[in-house]
């Protein structure tokens, strides 16, 4: 006795029909396209990680100017940090 009949198969469907209902079934779609979406995506992930880290290496980082002089005023210290940036 297989599932030859189409008996078998539509008894097998109430059967479902019925232990899970309607509601589960219906999300069963999108729910199957998102773990299908996320494992390509995790597959190319490396590629796209690859390409954020080459872009992040472009990224020029600056230290904070000096802790001023006793005697100096924050502006002058500015000032002097500003023009140090400018020549260079």
């Amino acid at each position: 006795m297989g599932f030859d009949s189409i008996w078998h198969w539509l008894l097998l469907l109430v059967i479902v029909l019925v232990i899970f209902g309607t509601g589960k079934l219906t999300k069963i779609g999108p729910d199957l396209g998102n773990a299908v979406r996320g494992f390509k995506k995790a597959l190319q992930g490396d590629d796209e990680a690859d390409k954020a880290k080459a872009a992040g290496n472009n990224e020029k980082l600056q230290a904070d100017p000096p802790p001023a002089a006793p005697g100096t005023t924050q502006q002058e210290q500015r000032d002097s940090a500003e023009s140090k940036r400018g020549s260079e």
